[in-house]
């Protein structure tokens, strides 16, 4: 089925939350000591070192089994533009298997990984989940860092991930989400849920669905209650969007990002050169015209997310054969895009899902989509869909607040991330914390009752499970320990401070803000 790329021996696995489950990456994604080929076989450096997200999994108790094929350069939603050769889905070998994370998607529904990251741009973690009758979890915009990925169109890109159940899905992005600080693109989003019952939007239009997709999709109408009230909505401002994605300025960033590898080699998919080479002659004048065309639908469907905590859709109108993608594949892959492309660029998360089969017995995929930061309700809406158990909400969780090594990306995470602790947010400590550099070198934030006020000392607020935080405080040396620390939103959190004797005047750092600054500046 032309899945994988490359094989890699497995590694023993530490121990954490992901304990002994087993990931492809696809291969845009850099695993340390293998090239990252992004279906270019020109690309033969092997990767310095692993991606943010990729080293998160591996602490988290992952282990990497390979890079698989892909859509060349991510550009594709049907998994056929690859040197590689095409991916067909595990249930036709006559039908695509979607793409552009085509083996992703191919090795975890055949059974051989338990999980795996894709990207999503344009649907490319949705896609082929839906044709393979997988769960694919689309984040926020920079809520899992992409340091250490391809760039496609870098503004949008997300890395996704595709799994056989909810639960396994949900457990590796609970790792994958941390800011990291290496990556522009990166933000820490606190989690949004509503606090009715849920308001599920449908379209009020028909969608020009292939009839088999049609029949599927009318089914599921007639199941959407069970999610929660169901009222109808007007897309057409999203799926004007949608039609945005390759003009304009997107289509320009794919050119900025690997257009200088579009050359005549027979190495690169002439589709791809075709589509991407487009973006060479755009001018800025197009790009602010389809900035301002974006905001304006932007604006447009504010609306919507008043009324409603999720959108359902198809994922997909039509499910094609290798054949009719040969036949016309520009304008095969832009219908597959008609209800996925338009999620990134207005910052909505989405999760794909499995629907009710199609007649000829084909997968039929579904999504919810909702505002940036509503992931995790998106989540437990397809775990409910799904039969799956909904986790109770972790009202046991401590919050937090770190300053220097157990940072995201700094020494020390990992002792977070392997007890299962999420990042929550990021803050400011009330004005009246200073920082004073310690052994280690390590920050330590103690309150002064007297002396001028500061603007407050930059900290990652955690979520850790109650019953970690005895194991984690007992790896905390003095002169450091866990107490209460006052945020500047006036808000009490649990945090590292300093004992009396830490705080030495010639040692005060406060002035750097915060410990990365504090780092940056020591050069």
């Amino acid at each position: 089925m032309n899945e994988w790329i490359t094989r890699v021996d497995p590694v023993p696995a530490a121990d954490g939350p992901l304990h002994g489950l087993t990931m492809a990456l696809k291969d845009n994604i850099d695993l340390a000591g293998v090239p990252t080929t992004a279906a270019d076989p020109r690309n033969t450096l092997p990767a310095e070192r692993n991606a943010f997200v990729v080293d998160r999994l591996v602490a988290a108790g992952a282990v990497p089994l390979g890079k698989t094929n892909l859509d060349q350069y991510a550009t594709g939603l049907v998994g056929t533009r690859s040197p590689y050769g095409a991916c067909h889905s595990v249930f036709s070998e006559r039908h695509v298997s979607g793409g552009s994370s085509s083996g992703s998607a191919v090795a975890v529904a055949s059974g051989q990984v338990d999980f795996a990251l894709g990207t999503d741009t344009a649907g490319s973690g949705r896609v082929p989940a839906a044709f393979n009758r997988l769960i694919g979890i689309k984040p926020s915009r920079g809520l899992v860092s992409a340091r250490g990925v391809v760039p496609a169109c870098r503004s949008i890109d997300c890395v996704t991930v595709m799994a056989r159940t909810v639960a396994t899905a949900r457990a590796a992005y609970d790792v994958m989400v941390a800011y990291d600080p290496d990556d522009a693109w990166s933000r820490a989003l606190p989690q949004q849920r509503s606090s009715r019952g849920a308001v599920i939007g449908v379209p009020d239009l028909g969608l020009q669905l292939e009839p088999q997709h049609e029949a599927a999709w009318q089914e599921t109408l007639a199941e959407a209650h069970q999610l929660g009230e169901v009222v109808k909505v007007d897309i057409r401002p999203l799926l004007e969007a949608a039609d945005l994605l390759y003009s304009g300025p997107w289509l320009a960033e794919r050119w900025l990002a690997f257009g200088d590898k579009l050359d005549d080699s027979p190495a690169v998919n002439p589709t791809v050169r075709t589509i991407v080479r487009g973006g060479a002659s755009l001018t800025a004048a197009a790009a602010f015209a389809g900035f301002d065309r974006l905001a304006t639908l932007a604006r447009a469907s504010e609306p919507l997310w008043t009324q409603l905590d999720a959108l359902l859709l198809p994922v997909t109108p039509e499910h094609p054969t290798l054949a009719a993608v040969a036949a016309d594949p520009i304008g095969v892959n832009s219908r597959l895009g008609r209800f996925t492309n338009m999620v990134n660029l207005l910052d909505l998360c989405a999760v794909a899902f499995p629907g009710p089969d199609r007649a000829d017995g084909l997968p039929f995929g579904i999504q919810l989509l909702a505002p940036a930061g509503h992931d995790l309700e998106l989540i437990d809406l397809a775990a409910r869909w799904c039969g799956e158990p909904v986790p109770a909400a972790q009202s046991t969780d401590i919050l937090l607040a770190v300053a220097g090594a157990h940072l995201s990306g700094q020494p020390l995470n990992d002792q977070l991330v392997r007890r299962g602790a999420r990042l929550a947010f990021t803050a400011r400590t009330a004005p009246s914390y200073r920082m004073y550099l310690t052994d280690g070198p390590r920050p330590a934030l103690t309150r002064v009752l007297t002396g001028p006020d500061g603007p407050g000392i930059e900290v990652e607020v955690w979520s850790l499970p109650a019953a970690e935080v005895g194991g984690f405080a007992g790896t905390i040396d003095p002169p450091l320990a866990l107490g209460p620390l006052d945020l500047a939103d006036g808000r009490r959190v649990l945090g590292f401070v300093g004992t009396a004797d830490a705080a030495d005047p010639s040692r005060d750092i406060t002035a750097a803000g915060s410990w990365r600054a504090y780092l940056a500046g020591r050069g």
